[in-house]
C-alpha cells in the first residue's frame, strides 16, 4: 500500500485555551478532532463559535476526547450544519458530553430570553439566537459511537483509532490515529487535554504505544502545580477561618470531575478530624447529574478510591453535610442562608450559571472568601476575580469587590509542563518525529517549547491558518 497524504491543522485553541477543534486530512478525507466552544468576552466568542471554519460535507468522522465545554460545545452546531456522520468517544465522555451540551442548549435559550427582555426595556433591536437547540443536541447525541480505551476501531479507509485514557476527567481519552497498512502505518497522538498522576478517583494517564507525531496540549507549559498535601492544608486553613468568622465560600468550579474531587477532599478532612463538617451546597443541575453519571462508572476509578474508600463509605461523593440544590428557589435560598457554609457552583470560569448569582450577592461581603480551583480563561469573570481585580462587572452591573480571593492550583485536572514533561520522557519516543503544541496561551506555549526542546524533542508551536504535512 501507498503511504497516505496527511495533514494537520487547527481551527481552534491554537495560541489560546479554549474551542479546541483540530483536523486531521488523510487522502483529502477531514477527521474532526474535538468540537469544542470558545469561552471569553460574550460578543468575539458568539462571533468565533457561529464562523465553524469547516463546510460538514468534508467531515468523514468527528472524535471527542472528553466532554468539557471547550471540546465538545459545538457538537450540536455541527449537527445542525448537516453533519450525519458518527463521533466517537468513550462510554462516560458520551454521558458526560450529552449533559455538557443539554445544559449548553438550555443556558443559551435562557440568555435569549433575559437579553430580549433586556433590549426591550431599552428599545433597542435584538436578533440574537442561540447556536443550537436542545432538538440539535438530541440529534448529536444519537450519533455517538462508544468505543471503550484499548479498544482499536477502524472510522475510514486505512484510519484506525484507539483510546487510552488520558487522566483528565472521567471518560477523558489520548485519541491514536493508525493511518495507513502493511507496514507503512503512521501513528499520530492526539493528547486531549493530559491529567496528571496521583490524582483521585480517576486513573493517571496511560502509556500508549509509541507515536511518529503528536498533538500535545500546553494550558500550564510555564507553571507548577503545588502539592496535594499543600493544597490540603490551605483547604483545612480556609475552611477554619470561614467557621471563625461564620462566613462564606464561594467555589466556582466545573460541574465535571473538579466537584467531585472538591467534594472528596472536604471529606476526607473531616474524617481525620482536621475540620469540622461545614455545610455543602452543590448548586448546580448539572453536578449533581454529573455525579450520577461518575457512580455509573466506576471502571473509570483508580484503586485508591476503591480501596480506600468505597469499602468504608460506598458513595465517595456524598456525606451528611452534603446537600444538592434541585430548584431555583433552593439555590436562591442560600442568599440567606446563615454561615459558615460552602457553595460549589459552576460554570467554572464564572461566565455563566448559578455561580453568578451568588457572587452577586456575596461578592460585597469580606466574610466570604471565593475560592478559585481550576483554569481562568482570559477575558472571562473568573480571570478577573482571579487577578483579584476591585470592580467587577456581572449580569451588566458593576459591582465592588469586598471578598477575600484565595487560589489553589493544585486541584488542576492538567499536567504542569513538568509533569507532561515525565509523562512524555515514561512514553517510546525513538519515532517521535514531531510534537505539536496547541491548547495553551502563547507565554506558556513558548515556555514549554523551550523546555521540551531542552530535553530533546522538536517542537513547533500550531498557528492558525497553517497547515502541516505529516509524512
Amino acid at each position: 500500500m501507498l503511504p497516505m497524504d496527511i495533514n494537520f491543522y487547527s481551527l481552534g485553541a491554537a495560541g489560546e485555551v479554549t474551542g479546541s477543534k483540530h483536523v486531521l486530512e488523510i487522502d483529502g478525507k477531514s477527521y474532526l478532532v474535538d468540537c469544542g466552544a470558545f469561552q471569553g468576552s460574550r460578543a468575539e466568542a458568539d462571533r468565533k463559535n457561529r464562523n465553524f471554519g469547516i463546510p460538514v460535507d468534508r467531515i468523514e468522522a468527528a472524535v471527542l476526547t472528553h466532554g468539557h465545554h471547550d471540546h465538545c460545545g459545538l457538537l450540536p452546531l455541527l449537527v445542525k450544519q448537516g453533519y450525519r456522520g458518527n463521533i466517537y468517544a468513550t462510554p462516560a465522555s458520551r454521558d458526560i458530553s450529552s449533559l455538557i451540551m443539554m445544559d449548553s442548549a438550555n443556558i443559551q435559550a435562557r440568555d435569549a430570553v433575559y437579553l430580549r427582555s433586556q433590549a426591550q426595556k431599552k428599545g433597542e433591536k435584538f436578533d440574537w439566537q442561540p447556536l443550537y437547540s436542545e432538538k440539535d443536541v438530541v440529534q448529536a447525541a444519537g450519533q455517538f459511537i462508544g468505543v471503550s480505551y484499548k479498544r482499536p476501531i477502524n472510522i475510514g479507509e486505512g484510519v484506525k483509532l484507539e483510546f487510552y485514557d488520558a487522566g483528565h476527567i472521567l471518560g477523558s481519552a489520548m485519541a491514536l490515529f493508525t493511518v495507513g497498512q502493511g507496514g507503512n502505518e503512521t501513528r499520530i497522538l492526539c493528547s486531549g487535554d493530559l491529567g496528571r498522576k496521583n490524582m483521585p478517583i480517576i486513573r493517571d494517564p496511560e502509556i500508549p504505544p509509541a507515536p511518529d507525531y503528536m498533538v500535545l496540549e500546553s494550558t500550564y507549559g510555564d507553571r507548577r502545580h503545588d502539592t496535594i498535601n499543600d493544597a490540603m492544608k490551605k483547604l483545612a486553613e480556609i475552611a477554619k477561618r470561614t467557621v471563625k468568622n461564620r462566613g462564606k465560600i464561594i467555589i466556582p468550579a466545573f460541574a465535571i470531575e473538579r466537584t467531585q474531587e472538591l467534594v472528596y477532599y472536604f471529606h476526607l478532612l473531616v474524617d481525620e478530624g482536621i475540620i469540622p463538617e461545614i455545610p455543602i451546597y452543590v448548586d448546580s443541575p448539572m453536578a449533581t447529574n454529573a455525579t450520577t453519571i461518575f457512580q455509573i462508572h466506576p471502571e473509570c476509578y483508580d484503586s485508591q478510591i476503591h480501596e480506600a474508600f468505597i469499602k468504608h463509605h460506598k458513595n465517595p461523593f456524598g456525606f451528611n453535610s452534603l446537600h444538592f440544590t434541585t430548584s431555583v428557589d433552593e439555590s436562591k435560598a442560600l442568599n440567606n442562608h446563615p454561615g459558615p457554609l460552602i457553595i460549589i457552583s459552576a460554570d467554572g470560569m464564572c461566565e455563566a450559571g448559578r455561580i453568578q448569582h451568588h457572587l452577586i450577592h456575596n461578592i460585597g461581603d469580606p466574610n466570604v472568601t471565593i475560592l478559585t480551583v481550576g483554569y481562568m480563561a482570559q477575558d472571562t469573570l473568573g480571570r478577573r476575580i482571579r487577578n483579584r481585580e476591585t470592580d467587577l462587572k456581572i449580569h451588566g452591573q458593576w459591582f465592588k469587590r469586598r471578598a477575600e480571593v484565595e487560589e489553589i492550583n493544585a486541584f488542576s485536572a492538567h499536567a504542569d509542563y513538568v509533569e507532561a514533561g515525565d509523562w512524555l520522557d515514561s512514553l517510546d519516543t525513538s519515532a517521535l518525529r514531531k510534537i505539536f503544541l496547541v491548547h495553551g496561551e502563547p507565554k506558556a506555549q513558548t515556555a514549554f517549547q523551550k523546555y521540551l526542546t531542552g530535553k530533546g524533542y522538536t517542537v513547533e508551536i500550531v498557528q492558525y491558518g497553517k497547515t502541516y504535512g505529516l509524512e
